[in-house]
Formats: structure tokens, C-alpha cells, sequence
């Protein structure tokens, strides 16, 4: 997916006012902010577009309100925290109605260069089915629109689809921007060998990924719970291991392609294996290393192996481009990170693009350390995972081409 749409260096927001759709889904703990990745990758086009002079309106979702006003979730926080970061004041506009009078009232008395924050969009019900009458609204409050936030692309809701039928201009912010040349253009035009890593628990969750990816990238590394799926329908035994029995002939179709394609598929050689699954997740655990062919009856895997890791290490330090989305194993145990930790210091340690693809395994590369050694961090989970697929993302699809 090339990027052909307009950016916010494409127009000129002098005294206009510009509605900009960020991604402020930040966790929260007794009201205050204890991650503020989103924030912090908000600020350079929310810079932007104030040194420009446009009167900013930002507006986001902040968990799952479903439609009614819960305080819990309000983005008064945000809001403060943003003042402090951007070192101005950060208007937050409280109506429970997200357009209300508090709204069109601060809106109405902005001058250039000032910033107000809408609330939660989510405390409407006709966000998610993306409703005329709350896109209207919206659209009601701007001259531009400015999609910045990656992490809800893959949503067509009023605030990243629906409110562009009601402003004229409609454009993205670097964040977007910077999502799709690094992510776009490692799966799309990639520097080989290109090597894909795909971990995480279930294989359901990455078919259509590892469909699409077979036709792009050199490797496919598999890892994470979804290996057993593939190992059992290689005839291996696998356990009390997650594996997902109605996708077994999918799996066998899957390395039948690879090996007409030319793709190498590498599956783990061994596997750290437990005997129950550790409860709270980072309490210590008796693990062994078993070969892959051969899984005890009572145990399950839950990491892959060191000289799995060795394997995949030495296939990423070989690499021009690697992609990796999902971990290796359980990494929120100390005694089950090291797969993911081998991968992503392989990864630290190469010379190629390094993208992560959202989710689990940002978490798990900014966990373990490895975050400032990467290429690109995605910020969009599912939205990625789409990307990956192939999918055109309705949140950028809905912007201005450029000419």
C-alpha cells in the first residue's frame, strides 16, 4: 500500500479549524496515565498544525464505554497531561454528548494556535456504527480533518470515516504517515532476503497474514502457541499444548505452498515445555527443553527452545527486512521470555529494517529493553495485523488522494 494521500504537509490550516483524530486509548490507573507511548507519538503532527497556526480539536476514543458516559473513562487526564507535554494549555471541552454546548463554545472562542480536546467519542453509541447524525456533529466543528491515529484505521466509526463526508479537506498526520512507509513498504516492496516472524497464541488470529505473507517474503519464522498447530500437523505429538485441531489441514496446505513457493518455513526445532500453566503468569515454573517431535503427554510448550532460538537468530542476522508481530512464547514470565528475548536481540543486532507490528510483541520488545533498536513500532494492533493482511484500512482510504 503506497502512500498517494495527502499529508498535513500538504495544506495550509492558518486560521482554520482543524479536527484532528488521535489515538488517546491510554491505560489508566486511579485516573492517572501509566503508559504514555500514544501520547508522546500524537505530539509531532498536534506541533504541526499549532506552529501553523490552526485552531487544533482533538478528539479520540479511551477504552470501551459503549455508548453511555462513564467517568472512569473520561479524557480529562489526557488532557492535562498533553498541557504538560505540549508546555500550553489543553481545553477539555466536558460533554458527556461529546458535541455539546461546553464543545461548540470553546470552539467558538479559539484563536489560532490554541487546542481543545473533545471527550471520549465512545460516549456515543453511534461511534462504532460509525452514525450519521454524530458524524455531522463532528464535521460541524471543522474546516480540515486530520487522521492520526493508526491504532483505529482498521475502523470505519464517525470519527475516522464517517465525519469526512462532512469536511472538505480530509488528510493524515505523520503518525499514519509513518505507519505506512515503514510497515507498507517492508511487506510491500521489501529490501531481501525478507524475513517474516509471526508468534502469538492462536493460529485463527494470522491466517489470512500468513496467506498474504507467503506470497511476499523470503522466510516465514513461526513461533508462540500457534507452532503447535503446524507441529501437530506434521504428525508430531504436541501434548497438552494449544493447538487448534480444526486447522490442522490448513496448516498442512500452508507448508505445501511454502515449498512451492520457494518460501522457507521454519517451525521450532525444540521447545521449553511446563507441566501446568503458572497462575498468577510470572510466578516461577519447572521447565524443561524437549525436541519438538516428541511433547510429553502432560506437558505444554510454551516457549521455543534455545537451539530453535539459535536457528531463528541466525535466519534474522542474515535478513534485509524483518517484520515480526506476535511473541515467541509466554514473555510475561521471567523463566518463558527468552525466545522472544533471542528474537528480539537478534533483531537489536542486525543491520536490516526492523518493524514490529503492534500488540504483544511492541509490548514485548519495549519490556524487554530492545524498543530504541528498532526500525518502527507499530501503534496499531489490529490495525497492523491488517495491514499485514493486505487489507485496505478504512481509516486511510477515506482521506484525500493526492493529485
Amino acid at each position: 500500500m503506497k502512500l498517494n494521500k495527502k499529508t498535513v504537509d500538504d495544506i495550509n490550516v492558518k486560521g482554520q479549524r482543524v479536527l484532528v483524530r488521535c489515538d488517546f486509548n491510554v491505560p489508566l490507573k486511579d485516573g492517572k496515565i501509566t503508559d504514555e507511548n500514544r501520547l508522546v507519538a500524537a505530539l509531532p503532527t498536534i506541533k504541526k498544525l499549532v506552529a501553523d497556526g490552526g485552531k487544533v480539536i482533538l478528539c479520540s476514543h479511551l477504552g470501551k464505554p459503549k455508548g453511555e458516559p462513564k467517568p472512569e473513562l473520561s479524557l480529562a487526564p489526557v488532557a492535562v497531561r498533553l498541557s504538560e507535554l505540549l508546555g500550553q494549555d489543553v481545553k477539555f471541552a466536558a460533554d458527556d454528548n461529546v458535541v455539546g454546548e461546553n464543545a461548540k463554545a470553546a470552539v467558538a472562542a479559539m484563536n489560532d494556535g490554541d487546542i481543545v480536546l473533545l471527550q471520549n467519542t465512545r460516549y456515543r453509541i453511534e461511534e462504532t456504527k460509525n452514525g450519521e447524525e454524530f458524524s455531522k456533529e463532528l464535521g460541524s466543528l471543522a474546516d480540515v480533518f486530520v487522521n492520526d491515529a493508526f491504532g483505529t484505521a482498521h475502523r470505519a466509526h464517525c470519527s475516522t470515516v464517517g465525519v469526512t463526508e462532512y469536511v472538505d479537506t480530509c488528510v493524515i498526520g505523520y503518525l499514519i504517515e509513518k505507519e505506512i512507509k515503514y510497515l507498507g513498504n517492508a511487506v510491500e516492496d521489501p529490501a531481501r532476503p525478507f524475513v517474516t516472524i509471526l508468534g502469538g497464541a492462536k493460529v485463527a488470529d494470522k491466517l489470512n497474514v500468513i496467506e498474504n505473507l507467503l506470497n511476499k517474503a523470503d522466510t516465514l519464522i513461526i513461533g508462540g502457541g500457534m507452532a503447535f498447530t503446524f507441529l501437530k500437523a506434521k504428525g508430531y505429538e504436541t501434548g497438552s499444548s494449544l493447538v487448534d485441531d480444526t486447522k490442522l489441514d490448513y496448516c498442512k496446505d500452508m507448508v505445501k505452498k511454502a515449498e512451492e513457493k520457494g518460501v522457507k518455513l521454519l517451525l521450532p526445532i525444540d521447545n521449553v515445555v511446563i507441566k501446568e500453566f503458572p497462575n498468577p503468569i510470572d510466578a516461577d515454573v519447572d521447565a524443561t527443553v524437549i525436541p519438538s517431535d516428541n511433547l510429553p503427554a502432560d506437558s505444554m510448550g510454551v516457549d521455543i527452545g534455545p537451539k530453535t532460538a539459535e536457528l531463528y537468530a541466525s535466519e534474522i542476522a542474515k535478513a534485509k527486512t524483518v517484520v515480526w508481530n506476535g511473541p515467541m512464547g509466554v514473555f510475561e514470565n521471567p523463566t518463558l521470555a527468552k525466545g522472544t528475548l533471542a528474537v528480539a536481540k537478534a533483531m537489536a543486532e542486525t543491520e536490516a529494517v526492523t518493524v514490529i507490528g503492534g500488540g504483544d510483541s511492541a509490548a514485548a520488545v519495549n519490556q524487554l529493553g530492545f524498543g530504541d533498536k528498532m526500525t518502527h513500532i507499530s501503534t496499531g494492533g489490529g490495525a497492523s495485523l491488517e495491514f499485514l493482511e493486505g487489507k485496505e484500512l478504512p481509516g486511510i482510504a477515506a482521506a484525500d488522494d493526492k493529485d
